[in-house]
């Protein structure tokens, strides 16, 4: 049997976010079951909320509506949904009969910490088990969790849990506010531990957190399958539920565990990506919330560092949420800066006006289809401008930069002075020699895709009244691991491709649209996912 520690997995309800909540109901009735058969505490079935809600999601509206997930068969298992105060009018909660969930766990943000104690109180006169989640025990002071805890006694929850809302914490942390916590808390009350993977700290504090309990009181240990969560995710079920079997003498039936894994959450995978990388863990280390980080990632060859300056500047209580016009303001901000290019414009003028301009970006089909590329050259004479990388098919007479991540793996590897580089101002280039042109002069701010490197170099090419604009490599996202550059050095996890190419695709055809020029543009190689809009839009 189970001693002090219990696991209540979550995985329909914290993975739901990735899924926009719809797992589909033979996923549900399978996950429950699997759990129910591996001995599972808790079951968390999804969410509370006044909308939303629907066949196949793991939201419902009251007990009623949750009922159809929770079987008859129960084994030890008892079954809860998470209520976010701010989105759940608790008038809709019907009383508890035995044939739906067992705990209601309420959820609040710290400005709520009043008045969700009215929200608590009904939770437990309808009948039901309540949980107590205050979101980012981290935020709060330790006189602000003593007064909390002071508040949260009155009620007499099952549960109160420290949440690691931000995946910051580290041991000495979770030991502080747990001693807090023992400290003042009612003895009959049980303490959880939800955390998040951000810093890949959450499977050694779920063991610490046993420990820190064990003698003192019942302990909650929040998982997800395959720690399945946004972001980072989660502590993974199978860790916690392994380390319990076989240190400390718990029964949980690890093949029903090892089952739900290869049949479920390895088909999840293929529809949405969670899981320890460098830009969650600045989040983790900044207390940022997720959103902040998804939204960042997608700008244009961002770097961790980039994330940590912006992170900095929002301020400690705005990365907590997310603002994407404060993010995209300060983005901005960073990469903005203005200089009188002038001269380098017109040494480039003079070189490129009226010339053919082959322009190789570093999409895999400028080196699948190299024989067309050296026919062009050898055909057209076209002058020749890498973007981002060095082609290997060819010689280049210029390379141009606006990605700085790319700029420095170039320069790491090149101190070539003969090398004619152009950079765009918000590109650090120090101990190269490079033709600076303002960055300002070619973004275009308004959209997300505004540092667009290809786009940068087009509107630059209309600058300077260059002739016909050839493409190669300009093939857009999409493509399998590997397959996505010329440059196998240049891959990186491709995520969100459609959205990706869609935006791209907008923001080429503004440019055809606000173009200064009036030469064709061409696609020269590839399949490219623009193939439509530059034959559509380029031709003279």
């Amino acid at each position: 049997m189970n001693g002090h520690g219990k696991i209540l997995d979550c995985t329909l309800r914290d993975g739901a976010y990735l899924i926009d909540k719809n797992f589909g109901d033979k996923n549900i009735r399978g996950i429950i079951g699997g759990l129910v058969r591996a001995g599972a505490d808790y079951i968390e079935i999804g969410f509370l909320q006044n909308e939303g809600f629907g066949e196949g999601k793991t939201v419902f509206r009251d007990g009623a509506d949750a009922s159809r997930y929770v079987p008859g068969e129960r084994g030890r298992s008892r079954f809860t949904v998470l209520a976010d105060y701010s989105r759940y009018d608790i008038g809709n909660l019907d009383p508890f009969d035995g044939s739906s969930f067992d705990a209601v766990r309420a959820c609040f943000f710290k400005d709520e910490r009043y008045a969700v104690m009215p929200f608590c109180r009904k939770v437990k006169q309808l009948g039901y088990e309540l949980f107590v989640q205050p979101v980012d025990i981290m935020g709060y002071s330790d006189s602000e969790i003593i007064e909390l805890i002071q508040n949260v006694n009155e009620i007499r929850p099952s549960c109160f849990s420290i949440v690691d809302t931000f995946g910051s914490m580290y041991e000495s942390d979770l030991l502080r506010i747990y001693s807090l916590v023992h400290h003042n808390l009612a003895s009959t009350i049980r303490v959880g531990f939800h955390s998040h993977n951000n810093m890949q700290m959450s499977s050694a504090l779920s063991q610490s957190f046993l420990r820190m309990t064990y003698g003192q009181r019942e302990a909650v240990v929040d998982a997800t399958l395959g720690g399945m969560g946004r972001g980072a995710g989660n502590t993974p079920t199978e860790l916690i539920a392994e380390h319990m079997v076989s240190r400390l003498g718990y029964d949980y039936r690890m093949d029903e565990l090892l089952d739900l894994l290869d049949g479920y959450v390895d088909n999840l995978r293929a529809r949405c990506t969670w899981g320890y990388s460098l830009p969650y863990f600045v989040a983790g280390a900044f207390s940022a919330h997720v959103n902040n980080i998804s939204y960042l990632t997608d700008k244009n060859g961002i770097r961790a560092k980039d994330m940590r300056y912006i992170l900095d500047k929002i301020g400690a209580k705005e990365r907590k949420r997310y603002d994407y016009d404060l993010l995209e303001r300060e983005y901005l901000d960073y990469i903005r800066s203005d200089i009188d290019d002038s001269r380098e414009l017109e040494a480039l003028r003079s070189v490129l006006s009226g010339r053919s301009v082959l322009l190789i970006a570093p999409g895999k089909s400028a080196v699948m289809e190299q024989k067309r590329v050296l026919e062009c050259i050898r055909e057209q004479n076209p002058v020749v401008i890498s973007v981002n990388f060095e082609a290997s098919v060819c010689s280049s007479d210029y390379l141009f930069f606006s990605n700085a991540r790319r700029f420095e793996a170039w320069a790491g590897k090149n101190t070539a002075a003969d090398q004619r580089t152009i950079v765009t101002s918000n590109i650090p280039h120090e101990g190269h020699c490079c033709t600076v042109l303002s960055f300002v002069r070619l973004a275009k701010y308004q959209n997300s895709y505004a540092d667009n490197s290809v786009i940068l170099l087009l509107r630059l090419l209309d600058l300077v009244g260059a002739g016909e604009i050839l493409l190669a490599g300009f093939d857009g996202y999409g493509r399998e691991r590997g397959h996505n550059y010329a440059d196998v050095d240049m891959e990186i996890s491709e995520q969100k491709a459609r959205d990706k190419n869609l935006k791209i695709r907008t923001l080429l055809e503004e440019y055809f649209r606000e173009r200064r020029g009036s030469a064709p543009v061409r696609l020269l190689t590839g399949g490219s996912a623009f193939s439509e809009t530059i034959e559509r839009e380029g031709k003279q």
